[in-house]
């Protein structure tokens, strides 16, 4: 095993079928998971029929060519869990586990591996021979939305893989975002300031679990953070025109570079991942060099923005990132996290909802700011007990309505760094967050007045008499039906009718409850 762990000249062959794509949406097939058409549909049909599609949709005939293009894969937790083998609930947990895993990395042969079955370059490289679409009305073009991105980083050697759009100017040109803070920014800038080209390779076509890989932004080998979270190893294989690896269970690998004149030509509109256009920017070019893919390649494209923004791709894997970088942040912040859920209509990033235990006074407070710190996308914090179900909009809006007072648990940070995409800092660097601290004081969920009333299951101890029962102690209504095994309760009116009579009985004055003087 080399330094970055590559395995070199392992004999073992690593299987290039289990992680692609095509295999994931065949287990989809027959489930609610999935939306199968077999009519040919335009590709200016495409986005119409993902738009508010709970499903992922597999087009078998999308195109005048019939490709196969699916799209909305990544759209949901629950196919997102259903790719790392988990349910729902443990699905951000799982992901943050297995980025401890150690990476094993096996390069292998061109003949192997099946993103290069075919190869075209020159002229017959054509990204307009590719099924990519219009996604919405006022797009500057159709773009290529679901491709992850591998470069090397020349100063550590290391892959870097993130998640980008392309914007189709030609056969073999393409507008690419490069606006926001990214280690690929960085990369590309000093190339031009080296007057070099950055060479890069798009892959479209993969596994959700290499989607999830790419959205993190972690210190490491990316590439071998696909196969930290597959949990297996990752076959890799060297493109044809550089010396970038890729993963060789790909369905398609664009490779070519940036080009070397820097922010040029015009990119946008496009509708961007938090429900609104995005301006016409001034972004690089990349120029093609090379398609390479399988032999029965299935294309992919990514659901983003649009007016169902809660079930987008984008939305849910920004969400599970977000939920991992913040649970990390809140294990060394505070105590007892217990959970971390982040609302997909916020893009999967702005609104932030964290349950805990608090043990300390001051720890809600603790959470709220170590959750402003860890990621400049988080707007707004939520902060609540452990008997709030995080994933429900109901019990929030509840607990922001009866546990939070504005001038008391409200926290406000001013002048922090924030998304640039958000419409509302209309053009500002720099923004606010605020924190909603909906815990109750340390001691009050004791009180009755802070529990949550529930219909008498009438279970407890059992005594031959309400007068016994009242004998051992204060008792409440409930548990005097209780023990007399009462399943009407009337009696036991006339019962305490009674004792009041004769002066025996009293009440609880802080709980309410039935005892004898």
């Amino acid at each position: 095993m080399t330094a970055d762990g590559t395995s070199a000249g392992s004999d073992t062959k690593p299987d290039t079928d289990r992680f692609r794509l095509r295999r994931f949406i065949e287990r989809l097939a027959n489930t609610d998971e999935l939306d199968t058409r077999s009519e040919p549909v335009p590709l200016a049909g495409i986005a119409a029929g993902l738009e508010g599609n709970p499903r992922a949709v597999w087009f078998r005939k999308a195109g005048p060519d019939a490709q196969e293009l699916v799209g909305g894969v990544c759209a949901s937790r629950s196919r997102l869990a259903h790719a790392f083998g988990v349910e729902v609930d443990q699905l951000a947990a799982e992901v943050g586990r297995r980025t401890r895993n150690i990476p094993r990395l096996i390069e292998v042969p061109r003949a192997e591996a099946p993103c290069q079955q075919v190869v075209l370059e020159r002229e017959a490289a054509d990204l307009t021979r590719l099924p990519v679409h219009l996604q919405h009305g006022s797009d500057g073009g159709p773009y290529i939305s679901s491709s992850l991105d591998f470069t090397i980083d020349p100063k550590s050697g290391f892959t870097n893989v993130g998640i980008r759009r392309l914007m189709l100017r030609g056969p073999q040109e393409a507008g690419v975002d490069l606006i926001a803070p990214s280690d690929l920014r960085a990369m590309y800038e000093a190339s031009v300031a080296a007057g070099r080209h950055l060479p890069v390779a798009f892959v479209v076509g993969c596994h959700p679990i290499d989607h999830v890989a790419g959205t993190m932004r972690l210190p490491v080998d990316e590439l071998g953070l696909i196969s930290s979270l597959r949990g297996a190893p990752l076959a890799t294989v060297k493109c044809i025109t550089s010396d970038i690896r890729v993963p060789a269970d790909a369905a398609y690998v664009l490779e070519g570079y940036f080009d070397a004149k820097g922010y040029t030509e015009m990119e946008g509109p496009y509708g961007e991942f938090l429900g609104y256009y995005g301006a016409v920017k001034r972004n690089p070019v990349f120029r093609l060099t090379a398609i390479t893919h399988r032999r029965d390649a299935l294309f992919q494209t990514s659901t983003i923005s649009g007016a169902s923004l809660s079930g987008t791709d984008t939305a849910m894997l920004n969400a599970i990132r977000t939920e991992v970088i913040v649970w990390n942040a809140l294990a060394v912040a505070v105590r007892e996290p217990l959970g971390v859920y982040v609302t997909g209509s916020s893009g999967g990033s702005f609104n932030v909802r964290v349950k805990m235990r608090q043990r300390v006074p001051g720890e809600a407070r603790n959470a709220i700011h170590a959750c402003f710190g860890c990621l400049a996308n988080v707007k707004n914090v939520f902060v609540v007990d452990p008997d709030i179900d995080i994933s429900s909009d109901q019990q929030m809006d509840w607990a922001l309505a009866t546990r939070f007072q504005p001038d008391r648990d409200l926290v406000i940070a001013s002048g922090t760094r924030t998304l640039a995409l958000d419409p509302s800092l209309d053009g500002a660097r720099v923004g606010g967050k605020a924190g909603y601290d909906l815990t109750w004081p340390l001691g009050a969920a004791g009180k009755l007045e802070f529990q949550v009333p529930a219909p008498p299951t009438c279970q407890g101890k059992r005594y031959p008499s309400v007068e016994a029962a009242l004998a051992d102690g204060p008792k409440f209504f409930e548990e005097l039906m209780a023990a007399t095994a009462s399943d009407d309760g009337r009696e036991i009116v006339r019962t305490l009718d009674v004792l009041r009579r004769a002066g025996r009985l009293d009440r609880d004055p802080e709980r309410g409850r039935w005892m004898l003087k």
